[in-house]
């Protein structure tokens, strides 16, 4: 049988039989000492930590058990990694958690904890105290005499009619028995995880969209990546418990903290740390080396970053093995962060080893990482089948080391519990479990698309443009002499006519004095100012604090980004060219997107993210400074993605995207166009007709551009021809305009200003007043823009004539060769000939 433990059960028959093979107990322990010398727990609170086990494992069971007759959606479980338990007693609740998906003991401890209330003053973090309350109180109650506090609600809890006194016992005891049932403080835990299990729309953080460990008012952040995409976040949420700790200190912080589902504040105390957990696999990644190194690189900077990395080690990325000594290597090695390790499968020395761990990040405000080592049990999930990659000696081994019999060994050793005692506190946990698992089958699924995409990317559009109207009147009127100052006395409105460059500087100025817990940051952008000069004189203004240079790596650039929007901050992180963002594109798809989705909104990571993007540089570049690839962009559910082609749109666009991010919690990617930064000239040299002046904050409102809207230019009657482009096509659409006008050609040119979502409304109107329509687009033609913005007009039962005029499906070269695969301002002129001729 040991060769095919890769069923429940199996594993339950194993458990049954060593627990019944223990010896008997020859003399009781008072629950309320420690469970053996100078132990940092109690026998009250080991008993504790069995109880968030076996609820764990028997959730494991039952998510085996689902699945067998098609209810049951997730069997990824946590058999062998139940030694977490002791990781999330030895922190504080209110430590904000991303955990990955073996956390069911960590979730199970970390959810009584909140329904026990405050700990005592008791330090958990002191390894050689006996804290009272770091472990939830669960079974035990402090006064070992008296029963145990249940739950009065049946239908919650227990059943009235069964009873849960223990068989009679010959031993003697010198001190009163364990209670049994301690599942009382982990049944809205267990309802959490079984609710995910069957993708009930009444999970408390997903919704029934993923099952997912989370909880705001636990600080638990969900997290669905497995392969470690969230530790780059961990930082980014280290950096700014860190700095706003620091404005706290200094009494200066403005900022709302953390969103909750009601929309309330809720800030992590100054003095918390973020704990980050993944499995051994998950150190050989991008994200994960990346995040590390962040960590690493800020601490040997002198700047201080409060993370504790966990790794939970089992051996094994689903069959492939971490050679031996590779994890413990790798971790070792890391500059900057500091090493602790322990056994999961020792209950006590984890505890001890996770409060110094924790007591030394919490102390020296430094990361350091955990290495625990784990089984696995059951396999990666219900359809592996171990047998065909591990030996039967080896899955023994792992059976020999199973953390709950451990646990149960421990507390029989110590002469806190026998072993049909701990046996009849499983089997009474695993009756309450399968009892709550028959009743959440019951509960309603998402039925429909709406109710799936409703917590995506909530869009307010009225705040938005209220916030907005907010902004000037308080730039106008009692932030004017603040504003004055920032601008050095002489407001961007009376510098006159603004390239693209400076418009959105002057925009991004005019954010950090609106929001201020804005933060600007990414490459180059602090002392140099930008390597096009977009963010120059910014850090002078803010200060380093606010617009400071990252390390050189698009991962950690939007992790921090992702870390600090979490925290309470509005960051704007910036990336260097719009081809360095495939390198961390996850970042925004897996992490930043999935954020409001996967937690209804009770989590929010807003952010607005700029990017040099597109062609057309002339004497500079290649593809690597000339990306036309915007389609990774658009293919993000709820996504915001902004190509502000004119200065006097780039302001007001920039404006909309913080406002959205601050009001709805957006992600807005913002697309400048390199080739327009210092562009001048519209029709001939001199004539100054692509640049504008800066709007007074007085005309905030009136040039507000809503998420989704259009630009449209009317050229000559407008009657003959629609051009639909954006960017750098704006530009060149609007010569190609000119040059038809003078064959008495009327166009109208549409700048669709916003990629995602395409103004489908404004697309649809312009198209139908000409029934011709161009569409110039200046990234590929196959996955471009163009694509979109075709299929638009299919689905609206457009009936008139259409052409598109797009790049070359090819990578743009070096030098006047670019010139053969993009568009130019002549394709768009033959192009609209050729349409207008049918």
């Amino acid at each position: 049988m040991l060769s095919l433990v890769t069923t429940p059960q199996d594993l339950d028959d194993r458990f049954r039989e060593t627990l019944a093979a223990l010896p008997a107990v020859a003399r009781r322990r008072d629950p309320a000492d420690p469970v053996s010398d100078d132990a940092p727990l109690t026998g009250a609170q080991v008993l504790d930590l069995f109880d968030a086990q076996v609820t764990s494992r028997q959730l494991d069971l039952a998510g085996r058990w689902l699945r067998s007759f098609g209810e049951g959606f997730y069997t990824i479980g946590s058999a062998g990694h139940e030694g977490n338990a002791a990781v999330a007693a030895a922190l504080r609740p209110t430590d904000p958690a991303l955990l990955h998906y073996r956390s069911g003991a960590f979730y199970c401890v970390r959810a009584a904890q909140a329904v026990a209330g405050p700990a005592s003053t008791a330090d958990p973090e002191s390894p050689k105290s006996v804290p009272q309350g770091s472990v939830p109180p669960g079974s035990v109650s402090p006064d070992p005499a008296q029963p145990t506090e249940r739950s009065t609600d049946p239908e919650r809890l227990d059943d009235p009619e069964r009873s849960t006194d223990p068989e009679p016992t010959d031993l003697q005891p010198t001190g009163a028995e364990p209670p049994i049932g301690g599942f009382a403080p982990y049944a809205d835990a267990a309802r959490d995880v079984l609710r995910g299990m069957v993708a009930s729309s009444q999970e408390p953080i997903a919704g029934g969209r993923h099952k997912v460990f989370g909880r705001a008012d636990l600080a638990i952040v969900p997290t669905t990546s497995t392969i470690a995409s969230h530790l780059p976040r961990a930082v980014g949420m280290g950096l700014a418990v860190e700095r706003l700790r620091r404005l706290d200190s200094a009494g200066r912080r403005t900022g709302a903290g953390a969103r909750v589902g009601s929309g309330s504040a809720a800030p992590w105390p100054p003095d918390a740390i973020v704990v980050c957990s993944f499995g051994d696999a998950s150190v050989n990644h991008a994200s994960a080396t990346a995040a590390f190194n962040t960590a690493g690189w800020y601490d040997h900077a002198g700047l201080r970053i409060p993370v504790l990395f966990v790794c939970e080690d089992n051996g094994l990325g689903i069959s492939v093995r971490s050679p031996e000594g590779w994890v413990e290597a790798t971790l070792r090695a890391r500059p900057g962060i500091r090493y602790f390790s322990a056994d999961g499968a020792d209950p006590v020395r984890t505890y001890e080893v996770a409060a110094e761990a924790a007591a030394w990040v919490r102390r020296n405000r430094r990361p350091a990482v955990l290495h625990l080592r784990t089984v696995r049990l059951m396999g990666h999930a219900g359809a592996d089948a171990e047998s065909a990659y591990r030996a039967p000696a080896e899955l023994t081994e792992d059976l020999e080391r199973d953390p709950v019999v451990a646990t149960a060994r421990l507390l029989v050793d110590a002469g806190v519990a026998t072993g049909e005692e701990l046996l009849a506190r499983y089997d009474e946990t695993g009756w309450q479990v399968r009892r709550l698992a028959e009743e959440v089958l019951g509960e309603p699924k998402l039925a429909s698309a709406a109710d799936v995409v409703s917590a995506l990317a909530p869009r307010r559009p009225v705040r938005v443009a209220r916030a907005v109207a907010d902004a000037a009147a308080q730039a106008s009127g009692p932030g004017a002499g603040a504003r004055a100052e920032a601008f050095g006395g002489k407001p961007p409105e009376l510098a006159g006519p603004m390239t693209l460059a400076q418009s959105i500087n002057a925009a991004l100025a005019d954010g950090m004095l609106d929001h201020p817990q804005m933060a600007v940051f990414g490459e180059d952008v602090a002392a140099k100012g930008g390597v096009y000069g977009v963010t120059k004189g910014l850090r002078d203004r803010f200060g380093a604090a606010r617009v400071f240079d990252t390390l050189l790596d698009e991962t950690s650039v939007l992790g921090l980004g992702l870390g600090a929007g979490l925290a309470g901050m509005l960051p704007v992180p910036e990336i260097q060219y719009l081809a360095y963002l495939h390198n961390a594109e996850d970042q925004l798809r897996g992490e930043a997107a999935t954020m409001q989705f996967f937690s209804r909104g009770a989590f929010r990571n807003p952010m607005v993210v700029r990017v040099a993007g597109l062609a057309y540089q002339e004497g500079f570049g290649g593809h690597f400074h000339n990306d036309n690839s915007v389609a990774v962009l658009r293919d993000v559910p709820g996504l915001v993605v902004a190509v502000p082609a004119r200065p006097d749109d780039a302001a007001p666009m920039l404006r909309t995207c913080l406002a959205s991010a601050a009001v709805d919690g957006s992600v807005c990617v913002f697309v400048e166009p390199i080739a327009l930064y210092h562009t001048r000239d519209l029709y001939a040299d001199g004539d100054g007709e692509w640049m504008a002046g800066y709007p007074e904050p007085g005309a905030w409102v009136a040039g507000h551009v809503p998420i989704g809207r259009a630009r449209v230019y009317r050229v000559g009657s407008a009657d003959d021809l629609t051009i639909i482009t954006f960017g750098n096509g704006v530009r060149m659409s609007l010569r190609a305009a000119a040059a038809l006008a003078e064959e008495g050609v009327g166009t109208r040119v549409v700048d669709l200003r916003w990629l995602a979502p395409l103004p489908v409304a404004d697309i649809i109107r312009e198209s139908s007043a000409t029934g011709r329509v161009l569409v110039v687009d200046e990234t590929r033609r196959s996955g471009g823009v163009g694509e979109g913005v075709i299929a638009a007009l299919v689905d609206a039962g457009y009936v008139g004539a259409a052409r598109r005029v797009a790049a070359v499906d090819s990578f743009v070269p070096l030098g006047p060769a670019a010139r053969q695969v993009l568009v130019s301002a002549e394709a768009i002129t033959d192009g609209a000939r050729t349409l207008l001729a049918r």
